[in-house]
Parts: C-alpha cells; structure tokens; sequence
C-alpha cells in the first residue's frame, strides 16, 4: 500500500492522463488525487477496483505484485540456468539445480519460464549422470541405444514437460530450445515419428532466426547479424562433421580423424586465432580427433591433438568478453566464460567429450602413456 501512490503516478505518467481527468473519472478532487500520488493518504479500498480498471490493469499489478512476481521468476530461471551451466559433462551439483528448479516450479507452477527450466535441466542431468551410448547396427552405422535411454528417469520427465510446452509456448528463442533439446530427446528414446513431425514443422534453413535476422537489418546492423549468423553456420557444420563421423562405422580412423582436422580448419578459414567462445568446441573436436589417431596408431598425432585442445581450452577459460578480431567479425560481441571455469583441467575427466565405440577401452590405454600425464600436467 506505501507505493500505491508513485505507482498510480507511474501509471498515469504512463497513459499522458492529467491528475485532473483521474480524478473527474474517480469522482473527487484533484487535490485528493495530487496527495494519494505524494503519499499524503490513500484511496479509500473501495476505489481500488475503479483505479485498476481506469488504467486497464488488475489490482495486483495496481499494486504492484506483477512485477515483483515477475522478478522473482526471472532471477530464478537465471539461477537455475546458471547452475545447470557449471555441470558440462560433470556432475558439479546436479542434485541441487534439480532441487531448485522442482522448488522454483511448485512455486510458480503456471511459469513457462521455469517449466523450460528444469525441462532443460533433466535433460543435462541424463547426460551427465548416466551418458549417451552406441550401438552398431548390422551395416555397420552407429545407433542410438533406445533400450538403455528409455531407463533414464530424468529423460522421460524432460519429454512430458517439454510437451506440454509446446502447445502454448510462442515462437523465439524459448521455443527453439524446447524443440531442439525435444528432438533430441525422442532420438535418444526411439521416438522417430515425434522427432520428424517437429523437423517437419519447422523452417527450412533459410526461414531461421540467425538468416532471418540479416534480412531485417542493413548498415552496420546487417554486418552485425551477417557475422553472427556465420559463427552460428561455423559451429553447426563442424558439429555436422563430427557427429557423422560418429556415425559412420565405414570410415578408418584416418579418414574419421582427417575430416575432424577439417571441421577445425572451417575456422582458420574464417577466424584464424580468433576463436572466440567457439574456442570450447574446438577443444572438443581435437580431443576426438586424438581418438581416432590413437585408433589409428598414430600416438604422437593424437598427443599433438590433444596439445591442440588444451590450447583451445585455455583460449575458452580467458575468455574477457570482448568483439572479435577478425575484420568480418569485428562486430559480433562475445560471450565471457563462466567465473569459475576450468574447462582446461576438466579435459582429461571429459576426453574425448563424445561417446565413441571403445571409449573406455581407448581411454585406459592412452591413459597410460607417459605423455598423457605430461598433457594434464600442462592444463594445470
């Protein structure tokens, strides 16, 4: 009630209405309406309704509550999310973003917001605490193993929240993630029929956000939006090349290992030693490089390999959030890395980042050699 007052000035400020109309509209004076607005006293509640109504919001946001209500969400969806961040690839505090998130929504149950939340932080939760696993099919082509990931109990909750979403979620960045992380989730159960109709009912490449975003400005904002939609292309096509390479069973580690080198070089080509936050992908796609040369039997290339993630890890942790150096990219701003990172000494933990066919057994093996030690040593 203290600042029913300003607000009712805010509201009024708002809308271009005199105290007078107010007051002629309400029934009494000016004067009266002048010391509600300077705090002097206040409307009598039976006027309350009438003051919502005149300025077309309900008694909450009249009040204020709205807003606040509004904060509050806002600030926990940020927490959760921040939260859900610091467990990439490890288990940091799984079990207490999950509490968050479970106590945020019994608080706000209607919140869309916070239904994504921890929609997105179960999906984390299944990679991190039990994993994405293989299996190869009678051509030889990796498949997800639906059997095992229908188990998780986490991924099944995702997939109910996620779709119940859907239906009224409007379209932006909220819907992109919930139709992404969705798609992903139906493939890694066996749900093919449900992760097609979401690609069949979204754009084609040309319809997306990044694209879209160019053809909406010109001058310096169209370089902007060109810059960002390239880094955004970057990243998708060498993700593409890593996960067929995944997939496909038929290429030797030496074809697998030199169409993961040209994923990286994509970047040279474009950006060479101004990696930005793509620095982190990067470190990623050598340390898979380093398996299959590993596989391959080239030891010395998978250590150089891995040298090359540490350095890309590095770069990630240093981040300072400053635009591009590149001369096509000079506008495009970048992100700043979490302040506890430490991606570079989690890389060992991590290696090789995606699951692969003999991971573990590679792993104990590479492990062993004296360069390994030598490679961790350095990332500290």
């Amino acid at each position: 009630m203290i600042a029913l007052g300003e607000r009712i000035k805010q509201l009024r400020a708002r809308d271009g209405r005199t105290q007078e109309a107010l007051a002629q509209a309400l029934g009494v004076t000016a004067q009266a309406v002048s010391r509600w607005e300077k705090g002097i006293c206040y409307p009598d509640m039976e006027m309350v309704p009438a003051i919502a109504n005149y300025f077309g919001v309900s008694i909450d946001q009249l009040f204020g509550y709205d807003n606040e209500r509004e904060r509050k969400e806002r600030d926990l969806i940020e927490r959760i999310n921040a939260l859900n961040a610091r467990n990439a690839g490890v288990d940091v505090c799984m079990d207490e973003c999950i509490a968050l998130a479970r106590e945020a929504l019994s608080e706000f149950p209607s919140s869309e917001g916070l239904t994504l939340a921890l929609a997105s932080v179960l999906f984390n939760a299944g990679y991190v605490r039990y994993g994405e696993h293989h299996l190869d099919d009678e051509e030889g082509y990796s498949v997800y193993d639906v059997a095992r990931h229908r188990g998780y109990a986490e991924w099944q909750e995702a997939i109910k929240l996620y779709e119940r979403l859907l239906p009224t979620l409007s379209a932006g960045p909220a819907r992109c993630q919930a139709v992404s992380e969705l798609s992903q989730l139906y493939k890694n159960v066996g749900l093919r029929d449900k992760a097609l109709a979401l690609a069949d009912a979204a754009p084609d490449l040309e319809g997306s956000r990044p694209l879209l975003r160019i053809k909406a400005y010109d001058g310096k904002e169209a370089v902007r939006a060109g810059g960002e939609a390239l880094v955004t292309l970057l990243h998708t096509s060498a993700e593409l090349i890593a996960r067929i390479v995944l997939s496909d069973g038929h290429l030797s580690p030496k074809e697998a290992a030199n169409a993961l080198k040209g994923a990286v070089g994509l970047f040279d080509q474009v950006c060479p030693r101004d990696y930005g936050s793509e620095a982190g992908l990067l470190a990623c796609l050598e340390m898979l490089r380093s398996y299959y040369l590993w596989v391959g039997g080239d030891r010395d290339g998978a250590f150089e390999a891995l040298d090359h993630a540490g350095d890309f890890a590095k770069a990630f942790d240093a981040l300072s959030g400053d635009t591009h150096t590149t001369p096509i990219l000079r506008l495009v701003g970048e992100g700043r890395a979490p302040k506890d990172s430490a991606f570079a000494a989690e890389l060992p933990d991590l290696w090789p980042w995606w699951d692969v066919r003999e991971g573990d057994r590679v792993k104990a093996e590479i492990s062993k050699d004296p360069c390994w030690k030598a490679w961790v040593r350095k990332l500290k």
